[in-house]
């Protein structure tokens, strides 16, 4: 019998792989340093609990801060009565309400949330030999929902239907349990030429590049100049074609308000991309929902989520027909739990899911849930985003071959970041050890470049 006996928490920044080279970059958000807030669950046993939530620099230090004051809510507890009731134990996780009155499954709360929830699948995976997507698909319609806590969401989908769409997905499970077991995962695609701070050179080598490496989707930022994205999107274009074999997609990282959206993507439908993704505040739902309405008679959906913070919102964008694409993010929610949660609202509502990844270790966190949602509840296999960096720090990197990702087969949930890239990438991190320490990183520490 595994007990958690502590927790360890770690802050990890990659500015030489993303705000120096202006990866990552996009009209809301021009330097950011992909970070890991990073979280280990220590036991008496063989194995430890690894998560972590991404942010893009001092935010870390927040999330950090919060771990373990979460984490302490189930430390000196078995792992076999925490798995016994996952639903409950989420539960138990967001009910200190001295916590909760500072953010209710929001914010940096729910950040901190995210990594101790799945450092605990992590673990219980771990001890029962099977990367996270296995357990899940291994489990019965019931006991995935007892793993979702489903106040606040009764309205739309109660633990009853929940578990008869389930049991309808079951349909064809062993078929596609073969698929992916063969190595062949869910269709990538790419946002790796489209960061806004690329030059035209550069996007347009990116976008030939990943082009014959089999990709088929490709993601381009926009927002900052309409001048500007008219001449990214005609490049792109020029590239990929219009047929409809390559698929282009736009993300304006919430950069406009409702009419500048609508305006801003009816000049660009000429360039025929599939869904304009965050146009407006995240928080905006009957916004989105007015942008949805605007530019369907244009073909182009709406897609957002990263910034969603709990289930709730997943919900009312469902309800009010605000979305075409949701965009679940791994540790933005409550972890593992409350993506089921999301997934069976997207289910019940016929919304695509396409998982959020772009992000230090979100690719290797979203290739098991978009093979849960591929075997487990709708049956439909869909579309996830890979940006091609950072995935070197990791011990079982997430990877695409021929345009799909390769199905996750380690135990556990691909997080365990590497213990060199550890120590080189730690904040503030050891003198003569991390690169935070060198002539480097002094413009960033100094405010010169943030």
């Amino acid at each position: 019998m595994v007990t958690i006996t502590g927790v360890k928490t770690r802050d990890v920044r990659f500015p030489p792989q993303t705000s120096l080279d202006k990866t990552g970059s996009d009209a809301m958000n021009a330097a950011g340093d992909y970070s890991a807030a990073y979280c280990v669950l220590e036991t008496d046993g063989e194995f430890e609990g690894h998560g972590m939530s991404f942010t893009i620099g001092r935010g870390n230090e927040l999330v950090c801060a919060a771990i373990p004051l979460l984490a302490h809510r189930i430390t000196n507890r078995t792992l076999e009565s925490l798995t016994a009731n996952m639903g409950a134990t989420w539960r138990h996780l967001v009910a200190d309400s001295q916590l909760r009155w500072i953010g209710p499954e929001k914010g940096v709360m729910h950040l901190a949330l995210g990594a101790v929830v799945n450092a605990l699948w992590d673990l219980w995976a771990k001890t029962e030999g099977k990367p996270v997507w296995r357990l899940v698909a291994d489990m019965t319609p019931e006991e995935v929902v007892r793993c979702i806590d489903f106040r606040y969401i009764v309205d739309a989908v109660t633990p009853a239907e929940a578990i008869a769409l389930l049991e309808k997905a079951r349909e064809g499970r062993e078929e596609r349990l073969a698929e992916v077991g063969a190595d062949k995962g869910v269709p990538a695609y790419t946002t790796s030429a489209g960061w806004i701070g690329y030059g035209r050179e550069k996007m347009e080598q990116l976008l030939r590049e990943t082009r014959a490496e089999g990709y088929r989707h490709f993601k381009l930022k926009v927002g900052t100049s309409l001048e500007a994205d008219k001449e990214r999107l005609e490049i792109a274009r020029r590239v990929l074609g219009y047929d409809e074999g390559n698929v282009l997609m736009v993300d304006a990282n919430q950069i406009w308000s409702v009419p500048e959206a609508i305006e801003w993507m009816t000049a660009l439908a000429p360039y025929k991309p599939w869904f304009i993704e965050e146009p407006t505040s995240p928080d905006d739902i009957l916004g989105h929902a007015a942008v949805r309405k605007a530019l369907a008679p244009l073909g182009i959906g709406v897609a957002t989520g990263e910034m969603c913070h709990n289930r709730v919102i997943f919900k009312q964008l469902m309800q009010a027909g605000a979305i075409d694409v949701c965009q679940v993010d791994a540790c933005r929610l409550g972890g593992v739990n409350e993506v089921l949660a999301v997934l069976i609202l997207a289910a019940k509502f016929g919304v695509q899911v396409v998982p959020h990844s772009g992000g230090v270790g979100l690719p290797e966190y979203t290739a098991h849930l978009s093979t849960i949602d591929y075997v487990v509840v709708s049956g439909r296999k869909s579309l996830l985003e890979y940006v091609d960096h950072l995935h070197e720090h990791f011990l079982y990197p997430a990877r695409v071959v021929e345009g799909c990702f390769v199905t996750p087969t380690q135990p556990g949930y691909s997080v365990e970041i590497r213990p060199e890239s550890m120590a080189r990438y730690e904040f503030p991190g050891k003198e003569g050890v991390s690169w935070w320490r060198t002539e480097e990183a002094r413009p960033i520490l100094e405010g010169e470049q943030i």
